[in-house]
């Protein structure tokens, strides 16, 4: 159990249904090392990609808190993730970015790993030294159709089944294991972790703040109040949910699954998926809502499949025909977050042939901008003494009641 203090049970006690949280619970410092215990050490999390490590000998440090991972891949093609500490006194192996090796070597007395995590060679250590007692500590991991989740709990949740046979087959089609990141993008906003995440599941704020997103975004997909249309707005979200009904029953007899799937609020694995149709030619998410690779990803014959969301406690990620954007969501403290930006292609897509990075990646670099400047904006206020929690539309933020609810069901489950 994580012991939570009675100033963090009295915030958890307090926050009242269909309103956001209170302030202390995204701007506390016990808070904060509550959350990386239960959410980023006893959750599974998004981490990375298989295609972060395309080739044998390949390794991505992942820096998560005090923790550090190497996400690679072995002589045998196997990708594995491994604590970067070494098994003689604890030196980190290697430092933060990518690497390319042929043995995990520790810098500090030459301890040398396989890359499997065997340890084969440990100088000096006397003939009754048993090698085998000394392995790379493994970290459980699965590979979610080329997304790679990792736990950091000897015990991890076991409903991350759900997830893997969620996405899996639809993922499949996509082929992201072998995939090409064109472009990687890191921001930090100056917010706490769930306000970025809160953000991200809502699409309220959209249609003021972000005109690029929304001429490939429909924002009748996001929400609204019916009493408040007018009789010819009524009319066209009348014609877009039958056509999207009909759009997903087609999608789904041609074998790609589309329909939403939903978080389960008293579940560990916290996720959300659903196949959305796109505005304007409705192709991609790119300035002209064209395709902006002409390669399309994997097995891909056609840009009509509209866009598959994954939304996670730590990662949100948009699959569409022609490129895939992955992002990935790492507290650095209370206030800080780091947000990571994959834009991924064919891997055989050739940058100024098929692509042109500043097209591909214009829409999601500007709504990420934009994006830290309202987190920032929401993490000011809500560390205001002035702040009360105030309600979520009923209408436009059922996610974040969701999310509010299984976050303050995982704190009681965990807080001793």
């Amino acid at each position: 159990m994580v012991p939570l203090s009675p100033a963090i049970r009295s915030l958890i006690d307090s926050r009242k249904p269909g309103h956001s949280l209170p302030g202390g619970l995204y701007t506390r410092d016990d808070v904060f090392a509550a959350d990386m215990e239960i959410f980023f050490r006893r959750n599974w999390i998004a981490i990375g990609l298989e295609c972060d490590v395309p080739e044998p000998g390949d390794a991505h440090v992942v820096e998560l808190g005090k923790s550090s991972l190497i996400l690679l891949r072995d002589d045998d093609n196997t990708v594995r993730v491994v604590h970067n500490v070494c098994r003689h006194r604890g030196a980190r192996l290697l430092d933060k970015g990518t690497h390319i090796i042929s043995k995990l070597v520790c810098p500090y007395h030459q301890w040398t790993y396989e890359l499997s995590g065997e340890l084969m060679h440990a100088p000096h250590m006397g003939a009754g030294f048993d090698r085998s007692c000394h392995s790379l500590r493994p970290v459980a991991h699965v590979n979610v159709g080329g997304l790679i989740y990792a736990c950091l709990s000897d015990d991890p949740p076991q409903d991350v089944a759900r997830l893997v046979e969620t996405m899996t087959p639809r993922l499949a089609p996509y082929d992201i294991a072998n995939a090409k990141i064109a472009h990687q993008c890191d921001i930090v906003e100056r917010g706490n972790w769930k306000l970025t995440i809160e953000n991200n599941r809502e699409c309220y704020h959209c249609l003021g703040n972000h005109p690029e997103l929304c001429l490939s975004f429909i924002d009748l997909d996001f929400g609204y109040d019916p009493a408040t249309l007018a009789p010819e707005d009524r009319a066209r979200a009348d014609a877009h949910e039958a056509r999207f009904a009909s759009v997903t029953a087609q999608w789904e007899e041609a074998g790609y699954p589309s329909a939403a799937v939903l978080p389960q609020a008293d579940g560990d694995t916290n996720f959300r998926t659903q196949r959305l149709m796109m505005n304007g030619a409705g192709e991609s998410q790119s300035p002209d809502t064209r395709a902006a690779c002409k390669r399309l990803l994997g097995t891909i014959g056609s840009t009509g499949l509209g866009d598959v969301h994954l939304w996670g406690h730590n990662t949100w990620n948009h699959f569409m025909g022609d490129h895939a954007v992955i992002a990935t969501v790492i507290p650095l403290g209370p206030d800080e977050t780091l947000v990571r930006t994959k834009w991924l292609v064919h891997k055989d897509a050739v940058e100024g042939v098929d692509y042109d990075v500043d097209h591909l990646t214009s829409v999601w670099t500007a709504t990420t901008m934009q994006d830290a400047g309202l987190v920032e904006r929401s993490h000011a206020g809500v560390g205001d003494p002035a702040y009360l929690p105030g309600p979520y539309s009923t209408f436009a933020e059922t996610e974040l009641e969701s999310f509010a609810t299984w976050y303050l069901n995982q704190l009681r489950k965990h807080g001793g």
